[in-house]
């Protein structure tokens, strides 16, 4: 068994307009002295990182990783949500989509989804000049809006759907493989990724790409009502990349799953800061040491009551004692009388 690494924060939900949250040193300052170890960096803020340049300039990569290690932090992950929802859009919601990339794509879905996959191949390469591994993103959606549909969807749509997703991600996985990092899809409900089931048939239309991996998030799973830790138990070899995240789901005679479209604060399921809500993070680290999960444990903030000062500096503190350092040897080897196969036999009355 290995020991999870730890903790670590992505940033995305702390960047701002003002210090120290609008630049990468004053963020690594304030992180660091919260007890974080690490920082997963979303790498469509260019405040963080130039993404063309990481990808094309290992000299810029060892510079800026120097910069962190300077505040005594280590980048797990990049991460490209933003990106990776660009590469599938449905019509329906690329208008809503159009601040996650330049102005001079927008309105124009061929364009938008060539920058997307561009955006994609630079995070694999930008990735392996860091000596990454994994790299969380979303795969997007063409599919969401039938979810629960009426009139029901017609035949062959879902067929369809993803098979247009595995021949969009099939070409990107590749690029990460041939950079050896793994892409941890978040199984997120607006993705046509949510749950294990759609996990499996994305998998399958990407013929089992071995790059097709998971970032495990129990809160969206808390959401659906989905067994998260048996979801470890089935998937756990397909997991890459963890975010440590609360959630809470509290049905009322008013509203259930759907929320009846509430805001975060009055929904029956809602996101909260660690120790908040209802996930049971002992059995999750410990299904999760049990797998030999060697990566790292990064929180991901999001609460509708609770402040993100607050939420950030609880979050360190709750992660590391969370954290199981794997024992080494078995608890009873101190009665271990050390025989050997002809010994073996003689107990089983064989010899």
């Amino acid at each position: 068994m290995t020991t999870i690494q730890g903790p670590a924060i992505f940033l995305a939900q702390f960047m701002g307009d003002e210090p120290p949250f609008n630049n990468l040193d004053d963020i690594c300052k304030y992180m660091a002295g919260l007890g974080y170890k690490g920082i997963q960096v979303p790498s469509w803020d260019a405040r963080l990182i130039d993404l063309e340049k990481a990808a094309t300039s290992k000299t810029y990569c060892d510079e800026w990783k120097g910069k962190i290690a300077e505040h005594g932090l280590t980048v797990t992950e990049l991460a490209s949500h933003l990106q990776g929802q660009l590469v599938a859009v449905h019509p329906a919601y690329a208008k809503m989509y159009e601040g996650f990339a330049p102005k001079e794509v927008a309105g124009n879905p061929k364009a938008t989804q060539e920058w997307a996959v561009q955006q994609m191949k630079w995070n694999a390469k930008a990735s392996q000049n860091l000596g990454l591994t994994a790299h969380p993103s979303f795969p997007g959606a063409l599919l969401w809006p039938y979810l629960y549909p009426w009139p029901q969807r017609p035949a062959g749509l879902v067929e369809e759907a993803f098979g247009e997703l595995g021949k969009r991600w099939k070409p990107i996985l590749d690029v990460f493989d041939e950079c050896g990092v793994d892409v941890g899809y978040e199984l997120h409900p607006g993705e046509d990724l949510f749950d294990g089931t759609s996990f499996e048939r994305f998998v399958e239309a990407v013929d089992g790409h071995p790059r097709a991996q998971i970032n495990y998030d129990p809160s969206h799973f808390v959401l659906q009502c989905l067994d998260y830790l048996e979801f470890i138990d089935i998937y756990h070899e397909r997991i890459c990349a963890f975010h440590v995240k609360d959630a809470e789901f509290n049905p009322t005679g008013r509203q259930g799953v759907y929320s009846g479209y509430a805001g975060w604060a009055d929904r029956a399921g809602r996101f909260r800061s660690l120790g908040d809500g209802q996930v049971d993070f002992k059995a999750i680290f410990s299904k999760l040491s049990q797998y030999n999960y060697d990566g790292w444990a990064v929180l991901e903030w999001e609460c509708a009551i609770k402040s993100s000062d607050q939420g950030a500096a609880e979050g360190a503190p709750f992660i590391s004692e969370h954290i199981i350092n794997v024992t080494e040897r078995a608890f009873d080897d101190f009665a271990d009388a050390g025989t050997d196969a002809e010994t073996n036999r003689k107990i089983l009355g064989l010899s």
